[in-house]
């Protein structure tokens, strides 16, 4: 009995022996669970991880990176049914975060009429009234939709719409109407309303349309993360439907109708970093203390968010010398002062973020010296007050955001519109840098978008559309970052805020995470972190340095292939 058992014993070794001189690499114990589920080899692995820049294999266990660095570090997790993904030399990145959209109003554009690119009036008014065949009278749509009777149109950064007669008059608009606090009625010069509504101006409109439905409402966040993750973004910081002059409870009830039901539904396929309207904080600071910060693997609640201006677009930015073109125009300033420092010392206070909307030299200096005074009243910590857009500067502002850490969360809208989206809008960036040196002047204009002095204050930027103001494309904005080059001009728009591939992807991964305090789980390819990253289409690192160039061949988001 003993030499049979000692004779199989030496049958399972040899049998054992003979399997791994076929295969050395391979675990052939079936019963054995494997070490990965995914491994990812002969790559070029950008990892923003600055203990081990680059990489050419990572190991990847339950929608975490078990290990990553050469393939004889990893091939040893290998077993019976990883996944083995080799990328034949193609460049990895991490996943991007898209630090500024608007991510379900975006999905509810996508869902209707589209006005973008429009350049003349009669094209324009077709649109319009193919749009409204088969209407039925009284049906409201905004934001490119357009209806029978009503018609009020949104300005795709949200301080602009555009009413017809028929809904200034249903809104009470009219020669006597006067401009409310942080918004202005446009009229004539002769008193009548234009229809041009300017940021809270729009409150007069916005209660009379009905609200879009809760299946309207997930099906434009199905198309929105579905377009998302063909641009390479596995996460975005959703600072949702609130503007100037609507109602906070939108962005209260996409939390509700929306993400929590698609979360409990399995129905989430990006994870999304939420900021709430500033004046519900109190809201929020009980959500999170019954349910903590992180939801899930797929819902962060960020913060609170308000706005301190405008739009240049519409010319409600706010800023120290008038608009050019209109010379008693300053701008807007959105909101009471005293109000906003009041609210933004209690969210402080409870440990909430906060992001506020500065785009002017002006406003941005407003919000420094706002947050300078919450700071020294609650003390100094870890809070990461973030600028939304800090689109415009005074000289010496950026050294302010960096002594008092300031994240300046940069989104390219006006001048590098259609370099972010140039396979469909080309042409619209020459005409947008000479509308910035319209409203500001040449020397005012060469203060915007002051990427490399912000990071030479060392500060934390990080890169966004502002989604549906601008597509999402990281890429397009990487190339942009880089070479501020307008399509059809010989020479770049203010060279020297130029910034190189390293700090351009750094400010879509790492940059961006630690913006939201998401860093110690998303931003890098790093052990422990999730597996979120981008198979590009291009192989040289050498030729994306030189041109920032390059397509979205795969997104992985939790190690699990996203798109295509």
């Amino acid at each position: 009995m003993k030499s049979s058992l000692l004779l199989l014993s030496a049958f399972a070794a040899l049998l054992l022996a003979i399997f791994a001189s076929l295969n050395p690499n391979r675990q052939w114990l079936s019963w054995r669970s494997p070490a990965a589920d995914l491994v990812v080899k002969n790559a070029k692995i950008y990892t923003v991880d600055e203990s081990l820049p680059f990489a050419d294999s990572m190991a990847v266990r339950n929608g975490r990176i078990l290990r990553i660095g050469s393939y004889s570090s990893v091939q040893d997790m290998v077993g019976y049914g990883t996944k083995v993904l080799d990328l034949k030399g193609k460049i990895v990145v991490p996943g991007f975060i898209d630090s500024h959209v608007h991510l379900i109003f975006g999905g509810l554009q996508m869902m209707r009429v589209e006005l973008h690119g429009i350049n003349s009036k009669d094209e324009f008014v077709k649109r319009i009234k193919e749009a409204m065949q088969n209407k039925v009278p009284g049906f409201w749509a905004v934001d490119g939709t357009m209806i029978y009777g009503e018609v009020f149109l949104s300005r795709m950064d949200g301080h602009m719409s555009l009413a017809n007669s028929v809904a200034l008059k249903l809104g009470g608009i009219t020669k006597s109407s006067v401009d409310p606090n942080g918004g202005t009625i446009m009229k004539t010069t002769s008193g009548e309303p234009t229809g041009l509504l300017i940021d809270s101006a729009m409150e007069h409109i916005l209660p009379l349309i009905p609200e879009v439905s809760v299946e309207e409402r997930r099906e434009a966040l199905h198309k929105a993360s579905n377009h998302a993750l063909m641009r390479g973004v596995t996460t975005v910081v959703d600072v949702g439907r609130y503007f100037p002059g609507t109602s906070v409870k939108d962005s209260w009830e996409d939390f509700s109708d929306v993400y929590q039901w698609a979360d409990f539904s399995g129905k989430m396929t990006i994870r999304v970093c939420l900021f709430f309207p500033l004046e519900t904080w109190s809201r929020l600071r009980d959500l999170i203390n019954n349910v903590g910060q992180s939801m899930s693997q797929w819902i962060y609640l960020g913060g609170v968010k308000a706005f301190a201006d405008g739009s240049l677009g519409s010319r409600s930015a706010l800023f120290y010398e008038p608009y050019v073109d209109e010379p008693h125009n300053y701008g807007l300033q959105v909101g009471d002062y005293e109000s906003l420092h009041n609210l933004t010392l209690a969210s402080d206070r409870v440990g909430l973020q906060v992001a506020i909307h500065a785009i002017g030299d002006r406003a941005n200096d407003l919000i420094l010296d706002m947050y300078e005074s919450v700071i020294s009243k609650n003390g100094v910590r870890d809070r990461r007050f973030r600028i939304e857009h800090a689109q415009h500067l005074a000289p010496g502002t950026p050294a302010r955001f960096g002594k008092l850490g300031i994240v300046a969360s940069v989104q390219m809208e006006e001048v590098f519109s259609s370099i972010l989206d140039r396979c469909f809008h080309p042409e619209h960036l020459l005409a947008d840098a000479e509308s910035v040196n319209k409203k500001l002047g040449i020397d005012r204009a060469q203060r915007s978008y002051l990427f490399k002095s912000l990071l030479g204050s060392n500060v934390e930027l990080a890169f966004g559309s502002d989604w549906p103001v601008v597509d999402i494309n990281p890429l397009g904005g990487i190339k942009t970052a880089m070479k501020r080059m307008p399509p059809a001009w010989d020479i770049a728009w203010v060279p020297s805020e130029s910034v190189s591939l390293n700090d351009s992807l750094k400010a879509y991964t790492l940059s961006a995470a630690r913006a939201c305090f998401l860093d110690s789980d998303l931003g890098s390819l790093s052990p422990g972190k999730l597996a979120d990253f981008v198979v590009l289409s291009i192989y040289s690192w050498d030729d994306f340095v030189a041109e920032g160039s390059a397509f979205i061949d795969a997104t992985y988001v939790g190690g699990v292939q996203a798109y295509p």
